[in-house]
């Protein structure tokens, strides 16, 4: 029967994303959060709206002034809009009143003041809005991926994921999307206002717009993967700060400073470098704008001038139209910063969709929830990595209640089995399968199969709160009592005493202002407060002394009466008590049989034994 591996080598930058309907699925990635912040940004269009026709109707109050009230010439304004202003008559009266056109003017300014700042406002409220629900979702997402995930992707570049790429998106979707709106709605009211007044001038002011535009996206399509690469060079960045800073206690015994300075300072000059480069192509882009923007004006100016000369057009239509000319302007010379910011974001949605694309992990249909307190039984049990198959073609059962031991060199497959036990990772079809009371774990709910496996690692990980909460995790609401029951069965509760605040000292970050033994048995704690019916200790005495390790496994036979326990070690003084043990040897079983029998077999058991046993003597 052929191999099937479970392939868990993931690429964490994305490459394996489906191309096919990118943009659709960019936009649909930027749809997919704003049920919760429309009503905001229903409001900033709304307002900005409103915003933009008051700033379209004071050029035309300055050109009726100029042409009709400051002048002599006939008012040009609709019938409607007389009557509206009381008729004619009213209408000669300003030209004796210029002080009410100044309170119009200052009227309109003032009602676009108002409503820019509820456009901004809701904008903000509506960004924040968004991009909560966008890092609700990320992290609620990223909870139920596989272990496979997490271990093929880098810790610092998930985290510059969901803050620097989530901070672009929210800025393109408060800044950038909005402004695109704007800008169309004041192009096209402009450009109707320009061609209304005189059809010569606005061609010349719009025959600009295509070039700019073209030029735009084209610098856009050339510009994506430098942000790419920028990304990605920060995704780098961050991990080196990351991994030395949980590190310090690794980098400070090896005296490792040096190497580590340069090595972020190699990659920081990397990154530096990426965004010099981009600040230059930027700054071409923005320069090549402003040229054509500058000239589109003056060429309409010197033409407006002819025409205003020649009569075809009036002085303050020429205003009005200069007026226009720059709203017009300002949006398509925008365009550029309005297309870095786009490239900026696709970027980042790119990066956040390989996020929210990956699988996460998914009960069957139809689960059989069962008790865990039954046999365990591998068989025909086949697993690897990638390429490399570290299990090969196991069987075994763990009778219910009893102790398990497993012995085996590095790279085995002793803890690769524990893994595949609580489902961290998953079996492919075919590749064998492990049962408890003869239900196959594949089709128990997870989290019911989880918390019926108390698991205690070699490097277990520790919380920076208190001790106390860090045994008391596994238990939501346990009593002090519970606790402190928990720390001595695990030979702790007299180090904590020692210790100022008792189990209300902060052990630090991972844990780090507790010795290797401690947080080892903190560890142990946090597993025996949950009273599961299946224990696995993986390796999980390995850092504290030989007496300690015999109270631990003493106490530990009173507290885990009834439960399956499961030991992985490369002490066999921690073994040899086992109702059963596995030896592993290279993914095989080597050997399996109590403590006498292995002992007469004469094989890799024994000679363990004899070396450890010889070793202890001499020391």
């Amino acid at each position: 029967m052929p191999i099937c591996f479970n392939k868990i080598l993931i690429k964490a930058n994305g490459e394996k994303i489906v191309k096919r309907n990118k943009q659709n699925s960019k936009f649909s990635l930027i749809m997919r959060f704003m049920p919760h912040a429309w009503n905001w940004f229903v409001i900033t269009i709304i307002a900005s709206t409103i915003t933009t026709l008051s700033e379209i109707l004071m050029p035309q109050i300055v050109s009726v002034t100029v042409d009709s009230i400051i002048g002599d010439q006939d008012f040009t304004i609709s019938k409607t809009i007389v009557n509206f202003l009381g008729g004619e008559e009213a209408l000669r009266a300003l030209r004796n009143n210029l002080g009410v056109i100044a309170m119009a003017i200052i009227l309109a300014g003032v009602v676009g003041g108002i409503f820019r700042y509820i456009s901004r406002v809701a904008s903000t409220r509506g960004s924040e809005s968004y991009v909560k629900n966008m890092r609700d979702t990320l992290f609620s997402h990223i909870q139920r991926l596989p272990f496979s995930w997490h271990s093929a992707n880098r810790t610092g570049d998930i985290i510059q994921r969901c803050t620097s790429d989530v901070d672009q998106v929210r800025n393109f979707v408060a800044g950038q999307l909005i402004n695109i709106l704007q800008m169309v709605f004041r192009i096209v009211i402009a450009l109707g206002m320009m061609y209304a007044m005189n059809v010569k001038m606005a061609l010349i002011a719009s025959a600009f717009a295509p070039i700019v535009i073209a030029y735009s996206f084209i610098f856009y399509k050339k510009i994506g993967s430098q942000f790419t690469k920028a990304d990605e060079a920060e995704g780098t960045l961050s991990t080196i700060a990351q991994e030395n800073l949980t590190g310090v206690r690794v980098v400070r015994a090896f005296g490792r400073e040096r190497y580590e300075i340069d090595k972020f300072e190699k990659q920081n000059q990397h990154f530096t470098g990426l965004w010099v480069r981009l600040g230059e192509l930027l700054s071409w882009f923005w320069i090549l704008g402003d040229w054509a923007s500058a000239l589109q004006i003056l060429l309409v100016m010197v033409v407006g001038s002819f025409e205003a000369v020649a009569g075809n057009i009036t002085a303050g239509q020429f205003i009005a139209f200069v007026s226009y000319n720059a709203m017009f302007a300002h949006p398509v010379r925008n365009l550029g910063r309005i297309v870095s910011e786009m490239s900026k974001a696709g970027v980042s949605i790119d990066r956040l969709s390989y996020i929210l694309s990956s699988k996460p992990e998914k009960d069957k249909t139809k689960t059989i929830s069962a008790p865990l307190n039954g046999d365990i039984e591998f068989k025909h049990v086949r697993f690897g990595y990638g390429e490399q198959e570290i299990v090969k073609d196991i069987s075994f059962t763990i009778p219910a209640g009893s102790t398990f031991a497993i012995l085996g060199g590095i790279g085995s497959g002793k803890s690769t089995l524990m893994h595949l036990l609580n489902r961290l990772y998953e079996l492919e079809p075919g590749d064998g399968t492990i049962s408890i009371g003869g239900v196959n774990i594949a089709d128990m709910p997870m989290a019911e199969l989880r918390s019926g496996i108390g698991m205690v690692l070699q490097e277990p990980f520790l919380f920076s709160r208190t001790i106390g909460e860090n045994i008391g995790i596994a238990k939501p609401g346990a009593t002090l009592e519970e606790i402190r029951e928990a720390a001595t069965s695990a030979c702790l509760d007299d180090s904590i005493e020692e210790f100022a605040l008792k189990y209300d000292t902060i052990v630090g970050e991972r844990g780090v202002t507790l010795s290797g033994g401690q947080k080892q048995r903190v560890a142990i704690a946090r597993m025996l407060i949950q009273k599961t019916p299946i224990m696995v200790f993986d390796d999980s005495l390995s850092a504290v002394d030989t007496e300690t390790d015999a109270k631990i496994r003493a106490a530990l036979k009173k507290h885990m009466a009834g439960s399956t326990v499961i030991l992985i070690s490369h002490r066999v003084t921690t073994l040899m008590g086992a109702d059963t043990i596995l030896v592993l040897d290279e993914g095989k079983i080597a050997e399996i049989g109590t403590h006498e029998e292995l002992m007469a077999k004469h094989g890799i058991y024994r000679n363990v034994y004899d070396l450890q046993m010889s070793g202890a003597q001499e020391a």
